[in-house]
């Protein structure tokens, strides 16, 4: 039987209209996701570069590719080149035993951080980044024999159990109760926002200074004065926060910190399941504060969305098999070679471009072209960014007041496939997040050309300028 006819549409098989499979989706789908916060919901077909298309072929320019998981575009020819042909050859093999893409992909990225901070590590892989977080939490939890960790305000983690906990939104918890130890969370170096209200130019890092507070006495209950043993085994933090808006620390934050942490003996531990792999414009966000992680958790652009393969990189200290024997984690799919194949030749992908260039090139005129829309329009409160991940608030007149109604509004727009700009109907992917969900974080693909970028603002002004109509 040729390709063409095992490809071939069975005669007999029932088309769904957009409708019907709504009514579907309504009964038989459960709506525990985030599909429905949208006012109106569509149906996608296909894909391609930074484009989504729904089923009536109306283009959808994505500039949050699937939360920064496709980073490389979608539908990119030589990624999904190397999963076929790992279907071909060995698309399944049980964990327990090795297949060549496993070791090479550990390697490469043990190597990477080994170049970079000059540190040995390993690579542990699992499914998700959520489930990658929990392994560094068994990490950290054998390593020290304690559990309490410190988390920011406005950091995500995650949604299983494990990293609801250390999620700083009770929202994620509500639900289901606590299941173990609570993070403590402390304010994010949120400059737009300051929590403390302090003015970036002149606050002397005022927000690491109360940090610092609470280890003068031990009646603040993290640290014995008399040993200077913390309560506390480590601090999670993302770079750059991702569900929290985007958010660019100052460039001296988290060297500061780190000091503080290494004296009382807390590790460090940097998300990066959002921000890896050049989101930022450098390999892991982390680097552009020129400090050394203990463990690493990744995720998403690993495999440009192919196959959900996460992982952790740990110091040898942390992960050693002597440390961390075999059997002290394990999940069923945790290296699968669809996944360590995919991840492999994004890594090869990565070594043969220069990201560390391009990305921050298209990233400064992003930003450029959105000052400009800033300049024109109060209820763009701030935009910022490190590379291609970029951040427009969306405040009121005064550009200050949080306005999450014109930041939905803005939204449902664009999934209506409704806007006009480049002459003809089209629609725009946005993702909102922030503490107030009125920012919107941008996430394009890294392919993006300046042309797309300019229809990108194009197609924002005009849904910008129809939600003002409508409020």
């Amino acid at each position: 039987m040729s390709q063409k006819q095992l490809t071939k549409p069975n005669k007999n098989e029932k088309v769904f209209t957009h409708d019907q499979l709504l009514d579907l989706e309504a009964k038989y789908c459960s709506w525990g996701d985030t599909v429905h916060y949208a006012e109106k919901l569509n149906v996608f077909k296909s894909s391609k570069g930074s484009y989504l298309y729904d089923r009536e072929g109306v283009e959808f320019l994505d500039l949050q590719m699937w939360y920064s998981a496709a980073n490389f575009g979608y539908k990119n020819k030589r990624l999904n080149a190397a999963l076929k042909k790992q279907v071909d050859t060995l698309p399944q093999l049980a964990c327990q035993y090795l297949h060549e893409e496993k070791i090479q992909l550990a390697a490469k990225l043990a190597q990477k951080n080994e170049r970079t901070f000059e540190e040995k590590g390993r690579i542990h892989f699992n499914v998700g980044g959520s489930s990658a977080l929990e392994d560094s939490l068994k990490l950290v939890r054998n390593h020290s024999g304690r559990s309490l960790v410190f988390a920011f305000m406005g950091g995500y983690h995650g949604r299983t159990l494990a990293a609801s906990a250390i999620t700083s939104s009770f929202r994620y918890r509500e639900r289901f109760g606590h299941f173990g130890d609570r993070a403590m969370f402390v304010p994010y170096p949120y400059c737009f926002r300051c929590p403390y209200d302090k003015k970036k130019d002149f606050c002397d890092l005022y927000c690491l200074k109360q940090f610092e507070k609470l280890f003068e006495t031990e009646y603040h209950s993290v640290v014995n004065k008399k040993n200077n043993r913390c309560e506390f085994v480590a601090f999670y933090a993302e770079a750059v926060q991702g569900t929290g808006g985007y958010i660019v620390p100052p460039q001296d934050y988290f060297s500061g910190l780190k000091e503080i942490l290494d004296h009382y003996g807390i590790l460090f531990i940097d998300d990066e399941i959002q921000m890896g792999f050049f989101r930022t414009g450098k390999f892991w966000a982390i680097e552009h504060f020129n400090i050394t992680p203990d463990i690493i958790v990744f995720g998403k652009a690993l495999t440009n969305g192919l196959n959900p393969i996460s992982g952790v990189w740990a110091k040898e200290k942390l992960i050693s098999p002597d440390a961390f024997p075999p059997g002290s984690t394990h999940a069923t799919f945790s290296s699968n070679p669809l996944g360590t194949a995919a991840g492999l030749e994004v890594m090869k992908l990565i070594e043969e471009s220069d990201f560390s260039t391009s990305v921050n090139k298209k990233g400064q005129y992003f930003i450029s072209q959105l000052k400009k829309l800033q300049k024109k329009y109060p209820q763009i409160g701030d935009v910022d960014g490190l590379g291609l991940a970029l951040r427009i608030e969306m405040c009121g007149k005064d550009g200050y007041t949080p306005d999450k109604e014109l930041t939905d509004k803005i939204v449902n727009i664009g999934l209506s496939g409704s806007l006009s700009a480049g002459g003809k109907r089209r629609g725009l992917i946005l993702d909102v997040g922030g503490y107030y969900k009125n920012v919107f974080t941008i996430a394009p693909s890294f392919y993006i050309t300046e042309k797309e970028i300019d229809l990108g603002i194009d197609l924002f002004e005009e849904a910008l300028n129809r939600a003002l109509k409508k409020s």
